[in-house]
Parts: C-alpha cells; sequence; structure tokens
C-alpha cells in the first residue's frame, strides 16, 4: 500500500478544469425551458406582486383611518372638555344671578 501523495498545481489545476467542463456540459444537456410555463411564472410573480402591493395599500388606508379616527376622538374629547368647562361658568353665573337676586329680595323686604 502506497502513502498519500498530495496533488501538485498542475495536477488540481486538470480536476479543476476537468470539473468546469463537465458541469457546462451537464448544464448544455439541460432542456431548453418552455415558453408558455417561464411566461405563467412571469404572470404568477406578477399577480403575487400585485397582491402584495393591494395589501401594502390596504394597511396604509386602515392605519390612515384609524389615525384619522384618532383625532377625531381627541378633538371630540377636546369639544367634550370645552362644553364642560362653559357648563360649569355658566352654574357658576346662575349661581350668582341667583345669590344676587335673593340679596336683592331680602334688601327690598327690609
Amino acid at each position: 500500500m502506497s502513502a498519500y501523495k498530495a496533488p501538485d498545481f498542475q495536477e488540481r489545476q486538470a480536476l479543476s478544469k476537468q470539473a468546469k467542463e463537465k458541469a457546462l456540459e451537464k448544464l448544455r444537456a439541460k432542456p431548453p425551458m418552455d415558453p408558455a410555463v417561464v411566461a405563467e411564472r412571469l404572470a404568477a410573480a406578477e399577480r403575487r406582486e400585485a397582491a402584495a402591493a393591494e395589501r401594502q395599500r390596504e394597511k396604509i388606508a386602515a392605519k390612515e383611518a384609524a389615525e384619522a379616527d384618532k383625532i377625531a376622538k381627541a378633538a371630540e374629547a377636546e369639544a367634550a372638555i370645552e362644553q364642560a368647562a362653559k357648563d360649569a361658568e355658566q352654574a357658576e353665573i346662575d349661581k350668582k344671578a341667583a345669590r344676587d337676586a335673593r340679596y336683592a329680595a331680602r334688601k327690598q323686604r327690609k
């Protein structure tokens, strides 16, 4: 039994060239793709891209609608706070008017 002999540069180069030639021959032996199959694959890819774009548009629209709803709710809450402040102010005015009326009535009786 002989000892292992490491291949030298020329042997490695020859093996590499043979491997490349074998791969090229294998590639050349492969039958060409049917144009109908290629067209179908392209159409399927376009449909997937269109569906993805539509989902993205729907997602953006939903996000914008949620943001608009949030803004509307904030405006509603702000309006409610303003109305509550106005109501409280009007209640104070009414209480003062009633107190003044009682005072005036008391002065009239004396």
